[in-house]
């Protein structure tokens, strides 16, 4: 065992070290300023915590009255929450969610000093299928506009977040909303509304005033509206294909984004973008043309549970749009268009707002707008709607009969040749070349032609694809009732099923019924004696016989009623008219010798036949030396 001794080396090297930290101590002790100015410090602090726990009381405070008053909320929320040159906004009374309301005798609006933006939007003089108010915009809920711009403080701010000051003045019979968003009260951001009296588009302007510091001029300041579409009518899959987004760009051209799931378009120098419903529009109108807009389109319910009757919404619309500051400073004139897709009111604007209504492309267009809407106009003025789809089908059809006579007149030629064309197919059954020579002979001699009947045909498709647009888009259609129909402009129904058929629908319409038994006894009548004479390589009329009855009672159950009884009393008086030609004004024995007639005389042949028949010769002869 080792034996323990004291160690003098030891004692004095914990000495020394004790020694050391004590000198230390000393010397970094602090002076009695130091000492005073540690003690101002900690009382500034304390002075600090103090303060926020009197702020921390306050917003207690304040929250205890937000149950007792929740509307200022947001005001509170936007107080605390936005810094920065705005923040004076929201020490202002109107730093609450207070709505100013403004109207005419079609239209009242409620904007919301929240964003100063439209949070509601009723049109006075319509209602919906199910006879409820009629909102584009309701309680704030399916629409936004917001401006979006980088401040020189490095802050993003987003108007719909801020408040804005209102103040309601009259313009002679106008009623005019100044919205400020103040920086101060000389500094600010306007929306200016002015409401004209019965009138659906009021002006609308954004501004600023003094905000060259307060908005990074570096960048653009984006626009951004969007809308969810509230479902106005009985079919929502019908309404929904003729909603889109329509917009002018280039100084006048037009275009709209298709109908799918999900359409972008993007577009430059847009004069203004349309949300179009089908009976309904909301329009943003500039005077200075942005420079770009992207649009975007996109189904919100799926598009095969559409027309289920709890669908409130059918697709989501928005708008992009960057807008140029000048000087640093914004200076936009527009107008807000919230009403009717009425081709007349629409045009009266002369803005070519009259392009968001379907009537069409081209010739089918142009008969719409310069003889079918005129001509409608003029007939329902003084009587119903219904009987004035019925005398103008009449009109129609009279202008229209020479068309149908000539057509008649070139089948029963045929029918009459029918009996020579067998004896030709006969004898010729072995060499086709010559059989279609020989019937092509027959054909000139006797001034006959299967294309004779067919051309007139052609010639009333102008005016059946005019009238396929007219309907739908007549807007004096909605809601107007004729026989057991209660709404032109929509499908009628005589049965509810209690299933749903692919394609056909849950109900059972009956003007598609009657149309289609009407075009199935018209194209009985004029395919009967085609589908007798008919050539190798012509379609088999009796396949198209029966596939375009079918064809419209399948389709034309959920479309316009208004559409099917048009077909259903054309096809009447077609039907009508034929019967008269046939039965008085035609006499076949009479046709038969004129034909006999002019086989006798000699045909003069045109360079084109004359070289078809060379042509054709020729061909023969090569085929006789093989």
């Amino acid at each position: 065992m080792e034996e323990k001794k004291f160690d003098l080396n030891t004692v004095i090297g914990f000495i020394l070290i004790f020694g050391i930290f004590a000198w230390m101590f000393y010397v970094n002790q602090p002076t009695p300023e130091e000492i005073e100015a540690q003690k101002a410090k900690q009382e500034q602090a304390e002075a600090e915590q103090k303060a926020d726990e009197n702020k921390t009381t306050d917003f207690v405070k304040e929250s205890e009255a937000i149950v007792a008053n929740p509307q200022d909320s947001l005001a509170l929320v936007a107080a605390k929450s936005q810094l920065g040159a705005f923040a004076y906004a929201a020490s202002l009374p109107s730093a609450k969610d207070n709505v100013t309301t403004i109207e005419n005798e079609v239209l009242s609006l409620k904007i919301n000093n929240r964003g100063g933006y439209i949070e509601e939007a009723l049109l006075k003089n319509f209602k919906t299928y199910d006879s409820v108010p009629l909102y584009l915009i309701k309680d704030g809920k399916n629409a936004s506009f917001n401006l979006n711009f980088g401040t020189t403080d490095n802050r993003i701010l987003n108007t719909k977040d801020l408040f804005f000051e209102p103040t309601v003045t009259k313009n002679g019979d106008n009623t005019v909303l100044s919205m400020k968003l103040k920086v101060s009260e000389s500094k600010f951001l306007e929306y200016r509304y002015e409401l004209k009296p019965n009138d659906y588009m009021l002006d609308f302007t954004i501004r600023t005033q003094g905000l060259q510091q307060v908005i990074n001029s570096s960048q653009d300041v984006n626009l951004d509206w969007k809308l969810q579409v509230i479902r106005q009518a009985k079919s929502a899959s019908y309404e929904n294909r003729y909603t889109d987004i329509h917009y002018e760009y280039e100084g006048g051209k037009d275009d709209f984004t298709g109908q799918g799931e999900f359409d972008e378009d993007q577009e430059e120098q847009v004069s203004w973008i349309g949300f179009k419903q089908h009976f309904f529009t909301s329009i943003l109108l500039t005077d200075t043309p942005f420079k770009t807009a992207t649009l975007a389109s996109k189904n919100v319910a799926n598009t095969s549970d559409l027309d289920d009757k709890d669908i409130k919404v059918t697709k989501e619309f928005s708008a992009s749009v960057p807008l140029e500051l000048q000087g640093g400073e914004l200076s936009y004139n527009m107008d807000w268009y919230y009403g009717p897709t009425d081709y007349k009111i629409l045009s009266n604007y002369d803005r070519n707002l009259d392009e968001i209504v379907p009537l069409g492309w081209g010739i089918f267009g142009f008969i719409n707008r310069y003889i079918f809407i005129p001509f409608f106009g003029f007939l329902s003025g003084f009587l119903p709607y219904g009987i004035a789809i019925v005398v103008m089908t009449v009109v129609v059809r009279i202008v229209l009969s020479p068309v149908t006579y000539k057509s008649y007149v070139s089948q029963a030629k045929m029918k009459i040749l029918k009996p020579e064309i067998a004896e030709i197919t006969e004898k010729y059954k072995d060499n086709a070349m010559k059989k279609q020579q020989e019937t092509m002979a027959l054909y000139s001699k006797a001034g006959a032609s299967p294309m004779s009947g067919c051309l007139p045909a052609l010639m009333q498709i102008p005016v059946f694809y005019a009238l396929f647009n007219f309907f739908p888009s007549a807007f004096d259609l909605r809601q107007k009732s004729f026989l057991w129909a209660d709404d032109l402009s929509s499908y009628d129904t005589i049965a509810q099923l209690p299933f749903e058929i692919p394609f056909y629908g849950d109900h059972i319409s009956l003007f598609p019924i009657l149309a289609s038994i009407a075009i199935f006894i018209y194209m009985m009548m004029t395919t009967g004696q085609t589908m007798q004479t008919q050539q190798p390589g012509m379609p088999n009329m009796k396949f198209i016989m029966y596939l375009s009855p079918l064809m419209m009672l399948v389709f034309f159950n959920n479309y316009a009623s208004g559409l099917s009884l048009y077909y259903f009393i054309s096809n009447l008086i077609t039907i009508g008219i034929m019967l008269v030609i046939k039965n008085v004004i035609i006499d076949e024995d009479k046709i038969h010798a004129k034909i006999q007639e002019n086989k006798k005389k000699p045909k003069k042949q045109g360079k084109f036949q004359k070289r078809m028949k060379e042509l054709m010769e020729q061909a023969e002869q090569q085929k006789a030396k093989k």
